[in-house]
């Protein structure tokens, strides 16, 4: 695969259409989200023939204490052909739940945002354009235009992405933007370590590491409606910035060594 630097964020939406691809996997993590995953669902199950062929929709139940592991059970029976329910006991934080979201999917493009419906399903629609134009970037990230969140969490945000933009040489604009699309092929051979907030950011440096390229687009972000925000917790903050620095010092070691640690993305 050829690697090309990654793109800088330039319009704030695709000049293009949604791009309608032959197979598309769909998953989003969600953790105590009783409150959210029917809506998302239903949300997802209109959205997405607009923008693929075939797809399935993933649901991955995070150790949830609530009802969400009992909704998502329901859906898959109301909708057997297209949407699937994974639960992870214990719960395994964020980027556990991402992987097992990333291990599950089955089609050649993988896309996710986060089960608190801060994002549109319909805007993936913004990736698949941005995917689909000529210079075909093997990954798409969502940036969001204007951030629906508390001042401490924006705070938190612009210094990790100067601390991923100085240490890693990531020019992401918004590294932890739970809006973003994959060709399966780039993940191919991919391995990463962290197992909570870190892990969207690790993924990204691992994949621009390898030399595959990543592409922007913008995207609209809303207020959570319902449930509670996990992201600020000190004990996630703190996980997120000790495998920060793991990763960073192992690259700096031995790059070959630090990028063969780690699970595959995809599952071994």
């Amino acid at each position: 695969m050829t690697a090309t630097a990654t793109t800088s964020a330039a319009a704030a939406a695709p000049d293009t259409a949604p791009a309608r691809v032959p197979r598309l996997s769909y998953f989003f993590p969600a953790h105590n989200e009783q409150a959210n995953i029917e809506a998302l669902v239903a949300e997802a199950l209109e959205a997405l023939p607009a923008l693929a062929e075939t797809f399935e929709i993933i649901a991955v139940d995070d150790g949830s204490r609530d009802r969400t592991g009992e909704i998502a059970d329901r859906l898959a029976v109301e909708h057997p052909d297209v949407v699937r329910a994974v639960h992870l006991r214990p719960n395994r934080g964020y980027g556990g739940a991402l992987r097992a979201g990333f291990e599950a999917s089955r089609y050649e493009l993988l896309a996710f945002t986060d089960g608190d419906r801060q994002f549109r399903v319909a805007d993936i629609g913004r990736l698949t354009a941005r995917m689909a134009q000529p210079d075909a970037p093997d990954v798409v990230v969502g940036f969001r235009i204007k951030r629906a969140d508390p001042l401490v969490r924006i705070v938190y945000a612009r210094t990790y992405k100067i601390a991923n933009r100085v240490l890693f040489g990531l020019r992401v604009t918004d590294v932890d933007c739970a809006c973003k699309l994959f060709r399966r092929a780039a993940l191919e051979g991919v391995r990463v370590e962290s197992g909570g907030a870190f892990f969207s950011a690790e993924l990204l440096n691992r994949i621009r590491q390898a030399g595959r390229s990543i592409a922007e687009v913008g995207v609209p972000h809303y207020p959570r409606v319902a449930g509670s925000p996990t992201g600020a917790r000190p004990s996630v903050i703190w996980r997120a910035v000790k495998d920060f620095w793991m990763l960073r010092l192992r690259l700096w070691a031995n790059r070959e060594k630090a990028m063969r640690r780690g699970r595959l993305i995809l599952g071994e």
